[in-house]
Formats: C-alpha cells, sequence, structure tokens
C-alpha cells in the first residue's frame, strides 16, 4: 500500500482508523472506536471508524470533515503542509505541539522538496 501523507503530516496510512475501513474489520473499528472514547464526553461508535485517509474526498472521519488544516491544503491546492509557501503557520504550530510525528514527517518530506 501507497503510503499517504494528511496535509498535516499524520500518515493516514498507518492510522488504525484508516486501516479498520480499508479492511472492512468491525473488530477493529470497536477498538478504534474505545480507545478514541476515552476521556471524551460522548462516545465514538464504531459506525463512525470509516476513513479513506485525508487526501480522500470519500468517506472522512467526522473530524476530518471540519479539519482546519485539511481545509486550508484544499483550499491552497497543496499535497500537504511541507509543500505551503506559508509553512509552520500558526493552525500547523499549535496542531504539530501534539503530534510531534506529524512535524517530523513534513519536515522530512521539505527536506527531499529543497534538495
Amino acid at each position: 500500500m501507497e503510503r499517504m501523507v494528511a496535509y498535516c503530516g499524520l500518515v493516514c496510512t498507518d492510522c488504525k482508523a484508516y486501516i479498520a475501513t480499508q479492511e472492512n474489520d468491525d473488530a477493529k473499528r470497536r477498538e478504534v472506536a474505545e480507545a478514541w472514547s476515552k476521556g471524551l464526553t460522548t462516545a465514538i461508535k464504531p459506525e463512525e471508524i470509516n476513513c479513506d485517509g485525508c487526501l480522500s474526498s470519500r468517506r472522512l472521519f467526522s473530524y476530518c470533515n471540519t479539519c482546519e488544516i485539511r481545509k486550508c491544503g484544499i483550499e491552497r491546492g497543496v499535497a500537504n503542509c511541507a509543500h505551503c509557501p506559508d509553512y509552520n503557520c500558526e493552525k500547523l504550530a499549535k496542531f504539530v505541539e501534539q503530534a510531534p510525528e506529524a512535524k517530523k514527517t513534513l519536515e522530512e518530506i521539505r527536506q527531499k522538496l529543497h534538495k
């Protein structure tokens, strides 16, 4: 499977929701829903775990439909934030504080772009 990097730098193809969807595995959907529901006031239901990745226009996890980083990337027509002339804007900077692995992915992509 080809690696899909979301606008924010998360690797969609490594995401448990993406994997559960691609494998059409309800047991994996239940596991993801349970794990992601911890600490939330409203539980995520297993049937909500359907996602073809951030770059897809088909099935998306509910948050992805409202994600400001994804919306911005689509509007700017970039493959992901590493390709953006305003790289590491305020929106992205706040996000990667919580997801350092996403920043690492974007930095790797930027290094390849600027060789």
